[in-house]
């Protein structure tokens, strides 16, 4: 973009860091929530149809007015049972639990599925991103470190460059960096540049693995025949990395890949699932996008799409009410959280007041 600092969102930087404090970073671990199903019985006798549910769950009773309609809320929407979800617990434990449509109801798959990259594919923020940032300003002897507390603030912000710019511009840049504005700019975009190549050597090592479940609902969208992209706001080249090295050529050559300044603005504008939309030619509204982010969410809901949230080290503590399903991941066998025919029925649910 033109200008990195035009409409930045609101950035807190606690004091310590504006006094350019280089403490050696905290190991610290960030939690990650795990999303739990509440399961509801709707019949008296033993049934296999049961409601996913994101916040709560009521039964629906002989004498209930709802009796016609029972509703399930995710995270705070209600929708019609119809079509019914089933949920298949994976072992006699209770360990895994998958989400899929009811198979009595009409097969309905998206025509795309789209999926961010960092936090989606790979939870590549804290140990990739973030030591590739700290690598390049110690190589450059910026004397700026980015702690694991301070990284998640900074994510808020769209874009690796972005990110940089507005952190400068509330802290106070280096002594080495240039001062006119153009040049700094400039000097931005090598700091970018040697942080994607320094990232990029991580992914192709493969120290950064993939998230469970991704490589299975990619499979299972090329399969049926449904578009698949990334849309992210990092660097096309380590997005490309990403997709080639962990998910494989053979799938790579399937994925359009959308990312970088492919587009103007950065999430949480639209503009990255608009274009995603236009050239896929599908229409938004048939489109599922897997984010992970308060950002990605609001995106993916102002081009006019459905959105599932898998959580991430960094944003399990992030407001999700728009999403349309939240869960910890998407998940393999047997601890499957969801597949590509719960994707589809998203795209039936009816919204009721």
């Amino acid at each position: 973009p033109d200008k990195f600092e035009e409409n930045p969102p609101p950035l807190f930087i606690p004091q310590r860091y504006c006094k350019r404090d280089t403490q050696r970073e905290r190991g610290q671990t960030m939690a990650t929530v795990k999303f739990s199903l509440s399961l509801v019985s709707l019949s008296p006798p033993p049934a296999t149809s049961l409601i996913p549910n994101a916040a709560r769950a009521f039964n629906s009773t002989p004498s209930s007015p709802v009796k016609a309609a029972v509703k399930s809320r995710f995270m705070g929407k209600c929708l019609r049972a119809k079509p019914m979800m089933i949920i298949h617990r994976a072992s006699p434990s209770g360990g895994g639990i998958t989400c899929s449509a009811a198979s009595s109801s009409p097969a309905t798959l998206p025509s795309a599925l789209l999926f961010d990259c960092d936090g989606v594919l790979v939870d590549t923020e804290k140990d990739g991103h973030r030591i590739s940032f700290n690598d390049t300003f110690k190589e450059r002897e910026l004397g700026v470190t980015w702690d694991v507390d301070l990284y998640g603030e900074l994510l808020k912000i769209g874009g690796g460059k972005e990110r940089m710019t507005a952190y400068f511009n509330k802290v106070g840049w280096p002594e080495k960096a240039p001062k006119d504005e153009a040049e700094r700019k400039v000097f931005i975009a090598g700091l970018h540049k040697q942080k994607t190549e320094l990232f990029m050597v991580l992914i192709e090592k493969k120290l950064l693995p993939l998230r469970p479940g991704v490589a299975k609902l990619v499979d299972q969208a090329l399969t049926n025949g449904v578009k698949v992209a990334v849309c992210s706001t990092s660097n096309e080249k380590a997005v490309s990395a990403i997709v080639s090295c962990l998910l494989g050529p053979e799938r790579a050559e399937k994925i359009k890949i959308f990312a970088g300044d492919v587009v103007p603005k950065k999430k949480p504008d639209p503009a990255i699932y608009n274009l995603a939309a236009e050239t896929l030619g599908v229409d938004p509204s048939k489109c599922v996008v897997v984010e992970d982010s308060a950002i990605g969410l609001a995106a993916a809901k102002a081009a006019g799409m459905t959105c599932i949230v898998t959580k991430s080290g960094y944003t399990a503590d992030e407001d999700f009410e728009n999403a349309d399903a939240v869960f910890d991941c998407i998940g393999d066998p047997p601890e499957e959280r969801f597949d590509l025919a719960f994707c589809g029925s998203l795209l039936q649910k009816q919204f009721v007041s």
